[in-house]
C-alpha cells in the first residue's frame, strides 16, 4: 500500500492552473496563475496575465520571503566556511617550530 503510494506521487505532473478573468473598472483584464506539484499538492502562485486596451503583459509573481530566506542561508553558509577555515589553520604564525638562530651546526 504504501509502494504504491510513492509511486503515484512520482506520476504527478506539475500543471499551471489558470484562474477566472478578473475586470477592473478601466477594462483592464487579469488572469492569475499558478503551479501546482510537490508532495503536498499546494498551488504556488507563478503570475499574472494582464490584457489593457488589448495589449497582453506577463507579470511574475516575486517571493520576496523566499528570496530574503535565501539569501540568509547564504550568509550563514559563508559564515560557517569561513570558521572553519579559521579553525582548520589559524591565519597567524605557527609557533609551535622552534628555530635556533645564530648556531651553525658545523662549528660544534
Amino acid at each position: 500500500m504504501l509502494r504504491s503510494q510513492l509511486n503515484s506521487l512520482r506520476t504527478v505532473d506539475d500543471s499551471l492552473i489558470y484562474g477566472q478573468p478578473y475586470e477592473t473598472s478601466d477594462g483592464t483584464t487579469i488572469i492569475t496563475v499558478a503551479r501546482t506539484g510537490g508532495l503536498l499538492h499546494s498551488a504556488r502562485p507563478v503570475g499574472a496575465f494582464v490584457v489593457h486596451e488589448g495589449a497582453v503583459s506577463w507579470t511574475p509573481a516575486v517571493d520576496a520571503t523566499r528570496i530574503a530566506l535565501m539569501g540568509e542561508m547564504i550568509g550563514l553558509l559563508a559564515a560557517v566556511i569561513a570558521t572553519l577555515a579559521v579553525l582548520r589553520r589559524p591565519p597567524w604564525p605557527d609557533l609551535s617550530r622552534v628555530v635556533a638562530i645564530g648556531r651553525d651546526s658545523r662549528h660544534t
